[in-house]
């Protein structure tokens, strides 16, 4: 199965101008894409794949987030809780409008397109998933974490979370949110009951790395640890945030002494 990168890129830039291009939440998304995109690329060729799985991984990454636009258009807002889905949506405009057609002839690789784009935002990915298919939901679910730590921190936050400045910088993280970031488990939606819970819960998103490269390439943009410097006006916050940062350099430093015993 052969993948035009070329045609997939004019197939996305011509959907995308249908909406306003110059609204910055829009530009996020764009940009966000194009980032994504590049990180499956990087991270599928450090699992030594194929030609063609690497291209693969890049057009999930390219597809991940199609209903993003739409969610905006119609709900103005990016918070799945307050609208819709936008995975399912994604995969919904892709495979139940046809308009997978315009990125790829193709047919042999939709189910593994539609399963990685559909689940892509999901708490956990679906049991017993084919192994090849499982591969392809952890790549491109490694990227968006990877890339979603980048935008928390070049973007303000209020956006991000539809908050005021007040309510980020006064608020507390909720115990429930604490005991599950020391779970070292990514924390649940749900969970999250003030606009500070939301920068911890994104930090807890490494926890859910899968690959060793995507570490790496946490460290390297360095953007985890501008995100858990968070600054808050709130005493009892900056004590949290201080065990939070001791938790997770500690976890990251084990992830690194794993890999060197594994390497020698």
């Amino acid at each position: 199965m052969k993948i035009d990168r070329k045609r997939a890129e004019v197939a996305f830039q011509s959907y995308v101008e249908a909406y306003n291009v110059q609204d910055e939440k829009v530009r996020l998304k764009i940009e966000h894409t194009y980032r994504v995109s590049a990180l499956c690329d990087e991270i599928a060729k450090s699992l030594g794949l194929s030609e063609e799985d690497v291209d693969l991984a890049w057009l999930i990454g390219l597809l991940h987030d199609v209903g993003r636009f739409e969610q905006l258009k119609n709900y103005g807002t990016f918070i799945d809780d307050l609208s819709i889905n936008h995975a399912e949506y994604g995969a919904e405009i892709l495979f139940s409008q046809g308009k997978i057609r315009d990125y790829i002839e193709d047919t042999l690789e939709d189910e593994t397109i539609f399963t990685a784009v559909n689940c892509h935002n999901a708490y956990r990915i679906p049991d017993k998933l084919e192994a090849r298919t499982e591969m392809f939901c952890h790549i491109i679910r490694d990227a968006d974490k990877i890339d979603i730590l980048k935008v928390n921190v070049d973007f303000p936050l209020e956006e991000i979370y539809n908050v005021t400045s007040e309510e980020l910088r006064s608020g507390q993280v909720t115990e429930e949110v604490l005991e599950c970031f020391e779970e070292e488990k990514a924390v649940y939606r749900k969970l999250k009951t003030t606009a500070v819970d939301n920068v911890v819960g994104h930090i807890s998103l490494v926890y859910e790395l899968v690959y060793p490269v995507s570490l790496e390439l946490v460290e390297k943009q360095g953007y985890l640890e501008k995100l858990m410097n968070f600054d808050s006006d709130n005493p009892v916050t900056e004590r949290q945030f201080e065990r939070i940062r001791g938790k997770m350099r500690e976890y990251v430093a084990g992830k690194n002494g794993d890999k060197a015993v594994e390497e020698k």
